[in-house]
């Protein structure tokens, strides 16, 4: 938690600022499970398959741009490089913007643990309704959308999330971070061409960048 507290402070850097090769984010050429953003890789969220391209993000429910990123670039990611076999978008939750994005992200670990389907779910209706959540009412709206449009036990989920149950998947997001030197700027996203590591960018990331780095279409 106190680790927690320290990063929310900080808010959303520069944006659409590039890491390139030997910048924060790892060294090119790097493999996907070698680098240190990606730790604990098979227990994250993920689309798509491992054995190609990866676009690892790490996303604040509560900030702006990855509402931005989330509404305008996934869904091209998903059509040109999930959809069609050429790789996986893979997601780690990074609560640094605003205090409603912790108990958020608690949530998130607490929800995958249980259903991937619904933390996809629970993610979309975090950034579609972004300026509704404040720190006071995040969790018993949270139990409200999981009641109403998931299988889940919304109460269940929300008392996990107010105890910490999944705190280790929240703090290795955390500490992936911390390992991989990428700051505090969010989104943050890695790319990694045919499981190689070659650039990272952050701030309002575009399609174009991605699919120029990747090869995949535009």
């Amino acid at each position: 938690m106190q680790r927690r507290r320290f990063l929310a402070l900080a808010g959303t850097g520069a944006a659409g600022s590039l890491a390139g090769c030997g910048g924060s984010g790892g060294e090119a050429g790097r493999s996907l499970r070698e680098h240190p953003a990606a730790a604990g890789l098979d227990g994250l969220p993920r689309q798509g398959p491992l054995d190609g391209h990866a676009v690892l993000t790490f996303e604040d429910p509560s900030c702006p741009r990855c509402r931005a990123f989330h509404e305008d670039v996934v869904p091209a990611i998903r059509s040109n490089v999930v959809d069609p076999g050429e790789g996986a978008y893979v997601l780690r939750t990074y609560p640094v913007v605003y205090p409603w994005g912790e108990p958020a992200t608690q949530a998130l670990a607490s929800t995958h643990a249980r259903s991937d389907a619904a933390f996809w779910s629970l993610l979309d209706h975090y950034f579609s309704n972004q300026d509704q959540f404040d720190a006071d009412n995040v969790l018993d709206r949270t139990e409200t959308f999981l009641d109403s449009r998931t299988d889940l036990d919304g109460a269940a989920v929300v008392a996990d999330a107010e105890n910490e149950a999944h705190d280790e998947a929240v703090q290795g997001n955390l500490d992936a971070a911390e390992a991989a030197d990428l700051g505090r700027t969010t989104p943050t996203v890695l790319l990694f061409r045919d499981g190689q590591y070659v650039t990272s960018a952050n701030g309002s990331v575009s399609y174009d960048l991605i699919a120029e780095t990747l090869g995949v279409d535009g």
